[in-house]
């Protein structure tokens, strides 16, 4: 099961990559004043924005295809909190 965290503390911050492929879960802590953009990627070099949110979150997502997700606060959408994310494959028995 992999795991990325990361703690953002800056405009233009994200986490690493992770590649996924069905069930996977996200956490969001510590946010308050800024915005965090959770991206997903086919080649590992274009990204495209898939949800935002603006507080604390638990939840879990479904990726059908296959494909690299990463979470961050992109340039203007910083505030002045730390924000605390986890992308998490979930144990799907591949």
């Amino acid at each position: 099961m992999d795991v990325v965290t990361k703690s953002i503390s800056a405009e233009n911050t994200f986490s690493d990559a992770l590649s996924l492929r069905g069930d996977f879960s996200i956490s969001i802590g510590g946010l308050s004043d800024s915005t965090l953009t959770v991206q997903r990627s086919f080649d590992g070099s274009n990204w495209a924005d898939v949800d935002t949110f603006t507080s604390a979150y638990e939840g879990n997502g479904y990726e059908g295809v296959g494909a690299q997700y990463r979470a961050g606060v992109k340039t203007g959408d910083y505030g002045s909190d730390t924000v605390v994310v986890s992308l998490r494959e979930n144990d799907t028995g591949r």
